[in-house]
């Protein structure tokens, strides 16, 4: 199935931004929308979609003539087996004690590891991204420290791999959510291929939302790589369900947003322990004391 491309570029963050929000209203859709700086130093930033049918031009050219923007570029990509050529491009990635692989890198895994197997169609959650590893560095950082979870939960898990990460070094089972059923089938299909079955419990619900969530809390460690908003709604059902001592490590952070995260936490009593930044996203390590 071919593929299209519509890339732009315009002057300044917040416009670049809008401009990808607005873009994700499109019909036909976009299955994919990105917005990065160009590192020339002109002060661009370049915003582009996906799509899988040819994009509407003329709302294209709308769209750019409302935010200031040059006129999309537009382009048919050729169809490539985009899984052959992800496991080519992701190399393993270590990450304190784990070491996150695809079955094409199988005979690289280290003997005094904890593997994650992450097949490399579910690029995100393999661990390349800041975000995932800055999660997982945390959660090493915490067992280094002493740290053993018991109550352990990981919210909007996508691939599962944090989830399954501390099912690795610890006895007790983990939980895991997502509020995509898509995402939830994935994270079981990736429990099973770790051999994680009976260890780490996947199931659908927005935030805490949920039965077993309900029953297993207060937590120990609390698991969010979502996104900034997302983080911020969650911050008081998320002191609910925190003991007093526990931990919380969330991502999905980008470098900017970190101190205002950190703040809307703490006036929920959950204040910063320690905090890393990997790329453009910081991820916070947060505890409860009381």
């Amino acid at each position: 199935m071919p593929t299209f491309t519509a890339l732009t570029t315009l002057t300044g963050r917040a416009p670049a931004y809008a401009l990808g929000e607005a873009m994700e209203d499109l019909t036909p859709e976009p299955t994919g929308v990105g917005v990065f700086e160009m590192e020339d130093g002109s002060g661009l930033w370049e915003v582009g979609g996906y799509f899988e049918e040819a994009p509407d031009m003329t709302a294209l050219a709308v769209l750019a003539a409302a935010f200031g923007a040059k006129s999309f570029n537009v382009s048919e990509l050729p169809e490539t087996d985009w899984v052959a050529h992800v496991r080519r491009e992701l190399a393993p990635v270590e990450a304190g004690r784990f070491f996150v692989y695809g079955s094409h890198d199988a005979d690289k895994v280290p003997d005094d590891c904890q593997p994650l197997l992450i097949e490399a169609a579910m690029a995100f959650g393999t661990g390349h991204h800041g975000t995932t590893l800055g999660c997982l560095k945390a959660l090493d950082r915490l067992a280094l420290d002493g740290f053993v979870g018991q109550r352990v939960v990981d919210i909007g898990c996508g691939t599962a791999v944090l989830a399954m990460g501390a099912a690795r070094i610890w006895a007790d089972p983990v939980l895991a959510s997502d509020i995509d059923e898509v995402a939830v089938d994935v994270a079981r299909a990736n429990v099973v291929a770790n051999g994680l079955e009976g260890r780490v419990d996947c199931v659908e619900a927005a935030g805490f939302d949920h039965p077993a969530l309900a029953a297993a809390a207060p937590f120990d460690l609390v698991f969010a790589n979502i996104l900034k908003g997302p983080l911020i709604a969650l911050a008081p059902d998320m002191a609910g369900v925190m003991q007093k001592g526990a931990y919380a490590i969330l991502s999905g952070i980008l470098n900017e947003q970190a101190d205002e995260v950190i703040g809307v936490y703490a006036q929920s009593g959950i204040n910063l322990h320690h905090r890393e930044s990997i790329g453009d996203w910081t991820t916070i390590t947060l505890r409860k004391m009381t």
